[in-house]
């Protein structure tokens, strides 16, 4: 442990950080934050990898971080999007990756649930997060749909007498089984399009959780595995909003929480990846020559472009969290019901998403590359793992093929090409399809139609 916390002290100059985007107070909190993570949460970090331990210790030890972005009065923090993404960044580079990913999911959950909070919701949930530590996190996966998480096409909800009963299957669920309350998106009852989805709030012992399924190359910590309600019987107060308007509190709430966090957790392990690069390449010494590894011309060269490619990616998350700040009043601002706010950077978010996670993979590369054999080892300076928890964001939901794709196709062909929930109807390809029928199949096709359009 010693070692450990040794080794979060030292690292990159902070002259590389991009204060400008923080306060004197936010300053202040991160330097508050770091002492938490090398006293609470670094000496945990390789217990947890090895055992797959879910971090709860070290997430309790956040203690008003997990109310980072509530109001002071309800015990939070009061604080907005960029100090969220210090927040993480610094979780994933002084601490742990696991962690950083679990409190990602657990902001992603507060403010989807303080997006269209009740006064039951709030007294019930929303101001216990601090004073008891309720740990949440969202369940929006799908077995059938995989990264397409939007979808939730094995799920359903049905009014009955005394509330709905709740149907929902998910894929992935971080810190399924061991969070204490959860956010889940399922389609609407009276289900009739993509977009009609409904959020519900549940709680730890009214859901399946296959807890223990979680076993991968890295982010071991994070228990990220299969998670059912089966038709459970909710009330209404366990509504998270209004029937179908889960669209848009996935575009304005659950997806720029997610972004732009993960993209600082992406950030945070490369940031750590170059702290303990340039811990080992500055004491490391050759003695036939008389050099250290540092005064290698070569390592210098790695060591200063993983800097600037992700000093870049650092700068692009802040601006995006400033922005959204601007447009919320630090985040703080409630929204009106449909109002979209951070919604309006979703494309900005994919592009940052992309690069995060692309360079996050990149680094921890070439800083083991530039650390050696001793870093390939799984010794005390850590990289090993740093490597193996950058490789997650890759291939995270939305993964950076659809990303890529995402970006791309919009670019080229315009935003509603995209047909985000499957509203858009390409004519252009079934004008295409069609000609290649015969007169029959043509036939055959028209009155299939006619007689859904009979049905409604």
């Amino acid at each position: 442990m010693a070692v450990a916390v040794e080794n979060a002290k030292a690292g990159l100059d902070p002259m590389f950080n991009p204060d400008w985007f923080l306060t004197d107070e936010q300053k202040q909190l991160r330097e508050q934050l770091i002492e938490i993570c090398e006293k609470e949460i670094r000496p945990r970090a390789a217990q947890n990898d090895r055992e797959l331990i879910f971090p709860r210790e070290s997430l309790e030890a956040l203690g008003p971080f997990l109310g980072l972005t509530l109001p002071k009065e309800w015990g939070g923090l009061g604080q907005g999007h960029a100090m969220l993404v210090a927040t993480t960044e610094t979780i994933a580079r002084y601490g742990c990756a696991s962690t950083a990913m679990c409190f990602t999911m657990h902001m992603g959950a507060v403010e989807a649930l303080r997006l269209t909070a009740t006064e039951w919701q709030i007294e019930n949930v929303l101001k216990k997060v601090v004073s008891d530590k309720m740990i949440g996190t969202l369940s929006y996966s799908d077995p059938e749909t995989g990264s397409h998480f939007w979808y939730p096409i094995s799920s359903g909800a049905r009014k009955v007498e005394g509330g709905y009963e709740v149907l929902k299957k998910s894929s992935w669920t971080t810190s399924g089984g061991f969070a204490d309350w959860y956010v889940l998106q399922t389609t609407s009852p009276e289900f009739k399009a993509y977009s009609d989805l409904t959020c519900w709030l549940v709680f730890n012992d009214e859901v399946e959780s296959g807890h223990a399924e979680w076993d991968a190359m890295g982010l071991r910590g994070n228990q990220s595995g299969s998670l059912l309600l089966d038709w459970k019987l909710l009330p209404e107060e366990r509504m998270v909003g209004a029937v179908g308007d889960g669209a848009w509190s996935n575009d304005e709430a659950v997806d720029p929480f997610f972004l732009i966090s993960s993209s600082a957790c992406w950030n945070g392990i490369s940031l750590g990846a170059i702290d303990i690069c340039i811990q080992h390449t500055t004491r490391k010494v050759h003695k036939d020559v008389g050099m250290r590894v540092c005064d290698y011309p070569t390592i210098q060269d790695s060591v200063g472009e993983a800097i600037i490619d992700t000093n870049a990616v650092r700068c692009m998350d802040y601006s995006i969290a400033a922005a959204m700040d601007a447009v919320t009043d630090n985040g703080q601002r409630q929204l009106e019901q449909s109002e979209y706010a951070r919604g309006n950077y979703l494309h900005w978010l994919w592009q940052l998403k992309f690069a995060a996670a692309k360079n996050c993979g990149l680094v921890v590369d070439e800083m083991l590359h530039s650390t050696g054999g001793t870093a390939y080892k799984k010794s005390p300076l850590e990289l090993e793992r740093f490597v193996r928890d950058g490789k997650a964001g890759w291939v995270m939901g939305p993964t950076n093929e659809v990303l890529r794709q995402f970006v791309g196709k919009t670019a080229l062909l315009g935003m509603e090409s995209l047909d985000y929930w499957n509203q858009v109807v390409n004519e252009r390809s079934i004008k295409n399809e069609t000609k290649k029928m015969t007169p029959e199949q043509k036939k055959a096709l028209a009155e299939e139609l006619l007689a859904e359009a009979a049905q409604g």
